[in-house]
């Protein structure tokens, strides 16, 4: 049986606070400064990277809604329904 991580980025349909919120949710996928190891992690580039100004992480294409998720060794079914209650705590 082989078995891979994956890197994956995404943008919400949220703003700061929403994407905060969203990040909040999580329980099994553990927000984290940097990504990497056999846990699911997420990470928030526009509150992890306070030291690239505004404008330049525009720039860049890090929007405040834009986050990063490491996908560990979890059973995909717990991933899957982390990652559902978190996006059905957006705000409308």
């Amino acid at each position: 049986m082989r078995a891979y991580g994956g890197m994956i980025a995404f943008e919400l349909a949220a703003d700061l606070a929403g994407t905060r919120c969203f990040l909040e949710a999580t329980e099994v996928i553990t927000l984290a400064e940097s990504l990497g190891g056999v846990e699911s992690l997420i990470e928030h580039p526009a509150i992890s990277d306070t030291t690239i100004p505004p404008e330049q992480r525009a720039q860049l294409g890090i929007s405040d809604s834009l986050v990063r998720l490491s996908v560990g060794i979890e059973d995909v079914a717990d991933l899957r329904s982390d990652l559902e209650n978190a996006l059905g705590r957006l705000p409308d």
